[in-house]
């Protein structure tokens, strides 16, 4: 039986490590990376707080001594069903079964501006890009004598009140308290402001009102100013311009909003839900094909009783798919009845700054906040981590960020572009 999976985030690489070494079973996957991250944590590589190898791994490394993985770098441009084989940008691949683990991407909800000037938080590629945009924008505050410009250098927007708003914001918080006025003694006497943004009523609108509370009185206790109800309809010329008419001038608009996942050639209209997700049966098999499925973020699955509406596109959904999905394969070479995916909600939960998080337990049901929800939260993200290697690693710098209050990662780091034919 040959596998291919298309993408390596949760819900791929999940999938591929229960099938390692199944007899009757080759697999390759595709991704567009060659390397494998942990999407809930970009957010501290884009503060300086992890470097991007903290928590991600090379999929080759990982794949090694497994004989029946392989992976191809490459991007999807089409499938053709009829053929049972796929296009990509750099040759072709026949499958008996194709798995779309493709994910989501950022969606900005057909603002061009936004899309084109805004920092988004969805990639390794993107938390790099803004860190060294944050980092240049300090250093220009640092030496900008209009006290006006200097204002926009230092004002952070982020767009978004789920986990990663929350999160990204309050490490932004607690790095204006500890470090900056520490390392840029030119700014101890200029205003900066972070805010937080939100179209909704409430921050971390999935989880429970006593989450939600706790949530918007410990970030506003760190300074960050929460506008809730509030639009963005344009951000141009360094100003974000609301629904209500109010605008806010800045430098630094993070993106944080909401995902979209992706049509792909070849994949008939039909087989689409809501937000792009591709519709999928009991078993993960998108609707009318024969032999291709869908899992994590990617997909939309209506016929779970407990969530008539879908899954929601969260890393558990995607790893317990994958898990699924990998034990009925194995049924499959046996000739075996399939099993029915069933999601186990094991709960959610969001840091917001030091010793501060907040954690829903569904059964029993619980709620947990400050230190003790903080301890949670760190010892299940350095678990959720792919190796030994990337958990010690994360471990040893938050260890040393937790006891100093800093970290020594902010570094500018990006290519030089060189004119064509430089060596």
């Amino acid at each position: 039986m040959q596998i291919v999976i298309i993408g390596g985030g949760f819900a791929g690489i999940n999938l591929a490590k229960e099938l390692t070494n199944q007899k009757g079973i080759e697999v390759t996957l595709v991704d567009k990376n060659n390397y494998n991250f942990f999407p809930p944590l970009i957010y501290q590589v884009a503060t300086g707080f992890l470097e991007p190898s903290s928590i991600s791994y090379p999929f080759r490394k990982f794949f090694a001594g497994k004989k029946n993985l392989q992976f191809r770098l490459g991007e999807l441009q089409k499938v053709i069903p009829t053929e049972n084989k796929i296009i990509l940008n750099n040759g072709e691949l026949q499958y008996d079964h194709l798995v779309f683990a493709t994910g989501a991407e950022t969606s900005y909800f057909g603002m061009e501006n936004v899309k084109k000037n805004a920092i988004p938080m969805k990639t390794l590629n993107d938390a790099i890009e803004m860190r060294n945009a944050l980092l240049k924008n300090l250093e220009k505050a640092a030496i900008c004598k209009d006290i006006h410009e200097r204002r926009k250098h230092l004002t952070i927007v982020v767009v978004g009140g789920g986990p990663t708003g929350v999160e990204v914001s309050g490490m932004f918080a607690e790095m204006r308290k500890n470090i900056l006025l520490k390392e840029y003694p030119e700014l101890q006497t200029s205003a900066s402001n972070i805010y937080l943004i939100d179209g909704g009523d409430a921050l971390l609108s999935p989880m429970s009102l006593e989450s939600q509370a706790d949530t918007l009185e410990a970030v506003t206790q760190l300074g960050v100013v929460v506008k809730l109800n509030t639009r963005v309809v344009d951000y141009k010329d360094d100003t974000v311009f609301f629904a209500d008419g109010k605008t806010i001038q800045t430098k630094n608009l993070i993106w944080a909003a909401g995902v979209s996942a992706r049509e792909f050639e070849g994949i008939p209209i039909e087989s689409y839900g809501r937000g792009k997700r591709m519709a999928t049966d009991a078993f993960n098999k998108v609707n009318a094909t024969e032999n291709i499925y869908a899992i994590g973020d990617t997909c939309i699955q209506l016929n779970d009783v407990d969530f008539p509406g879908g899954h929601p596109q969260v890393a558990q959904v995607a790893i317990q798919q994958g898990v699924n999905l990998a034990e009925n394969f194995k049924l499959m070479v046996q000739n075996k009845p399939l099993k029915p995916f069933k999601y186990n909600d094991k709960g959610s939960m969001a840091i917001i700054g030091k010793n501060k998080a907040v954690v829903d337990l569904p059964k029993p049901k619980m709620h947990f906040n400050g230190f003790f929800a903080w301890m949670i939260w760190l010892f299940v993200h350095l678990m959720s981590l792919i190796t030994y290697r990337n958990r010690i690693n994360t471990f040893y710098h938050w260890m040393i960020a937790y006891f100093s209050k800093d970290q020594s990662l902010r570094m500018i780091i990006r290519p030089e572009k060189r004119t064509k034919g430089e060596v």
